[in-house]
């Protein structure tokens, strides 16, 4: 069931919708990045100005410039390490669309989704986001202590918590927020390996970007066919 929906999910990677969701998650991250280094420069002018007074070495004006660009330097960094975190958590808050464009295909005859409101859907993409930050965050020390075990701890982490997040979507579509939690408690183990599966890729650069949209194309499928059991 699980490789029938992710294969069902590979195939329509070319749907004009998939794609638009994720250029829209990719410049939004883009834009989000740029914006936090220009606020960051902001600062880093108004704190230092023209010039300051070091101790020792008295008035300079050279401070500014050298902590411009170690943020500069700072960002790429961190970038590398934001990136997919934020682009998957900024993407989610569109996936509804790709959720619908798999029903639309696969499943037509269903009656109208109730879609989730734009509110609700930026809430739970800020917590998303807080959560899968931190547990990875959490999960560098386990890295540390267990090395030959990192990629296997990185892969059940974020699967459990990607498999969390894009089924109680694609299923709160159809039977609302607490239908989705019940749900998930009871098949909690598929959803789980499908979540691994999703998990995998994010190792893999720029394959990584398409998680978002293969995890919730993938979870419709799944809720479907465990809705139907």
């Amino acid at each position: 069931m699980i490789l029938s929906a992710f294969l069902k999910s590979l195939s329509q990677l070319s749907d004009s919708r998939f794609r638009k969701v994720l250029w829209m998650g990719i410049g939004l991250t883009v834009a989000l990045l740029f914006g936090a280094y220009a606020g960051l420069l902001w600062l880093i002018e108004w704190l230092t100005g023209e010039s300051m007074t070091l101790p020792l070495v008295g008035e300079v004006t050279w401070v500014g410039d050298l902590l411009s660009i170690g943020s500069l330097v700072f960002m790429i960094v961190l970038s590398a390490f934001l990136m997919i975190p934020v682009a998957s958590a900024i993407t989610s808050m569109f996936l509804d669309e790709v959720a619908q464009a798999v029903e639309d295909r696969h499943y037509p005859s269903l009656p109208p989704a109730t879609p989730v409101p734009f509110a609700d859907a930026a809430r739970d993409t800020v917590s998303f986001l807080g959560i899968l930050i931190g547990a990875n965050l959490v999960a560098f020390v386990l890295y540390v202590f267990f090395p030959p075990a990192t990629p296997f701890i990185f892969w059940g982490m974020n699967g459990f918590l990607l498999g969390r997040e894009y089924f109680t979507l694609a299923a709160m579509r159809r039977i609302g927020r607490e239908g989705a939690r019940e749900m998930r408690r009871k098949h909690g183990t598929t959803i789980w390996i499908a979540g691994i599966l999703m998990a995998m890729p994010l190792s893999v650069p720029l394959l990584n970007l398409l998680v978002p949209i293969l995890g919730a194309a993938t979870f419709t499928h799944i809720y479907h066919a465990l809705s139907r059991r």
